[in-house]
């Protein structure tokens, strides 16, 4: 049964049963519904929690949220969603993980596991040293095409931001994308609503399941941070042949792989 609660005025869903509760956090230009394919797997022995990133819902207001704003919303959301004083496993991509790593630093007590996909390391020295020219150039070009459609705004600033996931063979429903998803490029590039400066480095204490793109044009973690996460206890390394949208292009594969890991570690 699928439940709908209203937290913060974010739309939250619900579905599933089990001790353990996954909480599924995604990246830009998706929703809640990127996970559609995990929550019909995990529902059988999952609790499934997922939900549309603040600033994200094209059918709520358009506005930038700060960092902190955006901690105090994830807190609350599990608080509110899951049994009291209980952990969560966080399931991340893209955004999703660099906003996810960072209440995991803020919040360990609350985070019993970490699955990462296709995002790593990516505000430490090591991988932006990792980064060949092509790479910074493609990185630049994109994001500034996303902050040009961010100032734009409507109709105009939509058409852009869907042109560009159409580009990047995004599989979500454009019909979901407007440029309102735009605002974190924004705030890292410009330092506005108080910047991503006090955003930690990561490396996890807690079991963590990384998973990335073989296939994706940049790497988006570097070689030594994975090598390393790899040698962790209850830490695990795979690489998918699939592009940056690792869960929608294999979803079979990935979900096992996670089930798989999530049976072995705790």
């Amino acid at each position: 049964m699928k439940q709908k609660i209203a937290i913060e005025g974010i739309d939250v869903f619900i579905e599933g049963q089990g001790q353990d509760t996954i909480v599924m956090i995604h990246g830009w230009p998706d929703t809640y519904r990127l996970w559609d394919a995990q929550v019909e797997f995990f529902r059988s022995t999952y609790r499934c929690v997922r939900f549309t990133l603040p600033g994200f819902d094209i059918n709520k207001p358009c506005r930038a949220y700060a960092l902190e704003e955006t901690m105090k919303l994830f807190k609350t959301i599990i608080q509110q969603a899951t049994s009291p004083n209980q952990k969560v496993i966080l399931m991340l991509h893209d955004w999703g993980c660099f906003f996810g790593y960072h209440f995991y630093m803020q919040n360990p007590s609350m985070v019993s596991r970490i699955i990462g996909v296709d995002i790593g390391d990516t505000n430490s020295i090591e991988f932006q040293q990792s980064l060949k020219i092509k790479h910074i150039i493609n990185i630049i070009s994109y994001q500034l095409w996303l902050n040009l459609a961010w100032c734009i705004g409507g109709r105009l600033g939509n058409k852009m931001t869907q042109f560009l996931a159409r580009f990047l063979n995004c599989k979500s429903d454009p019909n979901y994308m407007s440029a309102c998803m735009n605002y974190p490029y924004y705030i890292l590039w410009f330092k506005s609503y108080g910047s991503y400066k006090a955003v930690k480095a990561f490396f996890p204490s807690c079991p963590m399941l990384f998973i990335y793109a073989n296939n994706s044009p940049i790497m988006w973690h570097s070689r030594a941070w994975a090598e390393r996460l790899s040698k962790q206890p209850g830490c695990k390394v795979i690489a998918m042949d699939t592009s940056h949208w690792v869960m929608v292009d294999e979803p079979d594969k990935f979900n096992q792989a996670v089930l798989d890991w999530l049976t072995n570690t705790f």
